[in-house]
Formats: structure tokens, C-alpha cells, sequence
């Protein structure tokens, strides 16, 4: 397999599968990454847990439609060309 940026593609591709994947109930709360946590108060600067639990929601939320539609048209490229 050459590395190219097709390959690079679908590796972000998978990568932002992953992330949108995480269940919050049912895998993150496990480490303590559920839905309660990293709640700050007003004005305190958001933690990197905090950080990274709303780029994991706002992924989910977000790139709903669009992987579908990203995710369609990769396997049919790899249907088509191998």
C-alpha cells in the first residue's frame, strides 16, 4: 500500500469515526469521562478534560450527516477502484 493522500483521507476518515463512535454513558463515564464531568463554573477557564469531551460531543453532533455521506462515498470508491 503507497501512501498517498488518499490514504491519508481515510485515515482522518477513521480517525473522526472513532471519536464519534464514544458513547458517553456506556465507555466514557468507565474512565470518568461521563457526562457530568469537567462541568466548571462561570468564568473559570475549561480544563483540557473539559476540552476534549466538547470536541467528542460537538463531533457527534456535527459530523453526523457528513461522515454518513463521506463514509458512502469511500466505499464506493473502493468498490470501484480497489
Amino acid at each position: 500500500m503507497a501512501f498517498t493522500l488518499y490514504s491519508l483521507i481515510q485515515t482522518a476518515i477513521l480517525c473522526i469515526n472513532a471519536v464519534a463512535v464514544l458513547h458517553e454513558e456506556r465507555f466514557l463515564s468507565k474512565f470518568g469521562w461521563g457526562v457530568d464531568q469537567g462541568v466548571g463554573g462561570f468564568g473559570d477557564d475549561p480544563g483540557v478534560k473539559a476540552q476534549i469531551l466538547t470536541l467528542i460531543r460537538s463531533v457527534r453532533t456535527v459530523m453526523r450527516v457528513p461522515l454518513i455521506i463521506v463514509n458512502a462515498a469511500c466505499i464506493v470508491l473502493l468498490l470501484l477502484f480497489g
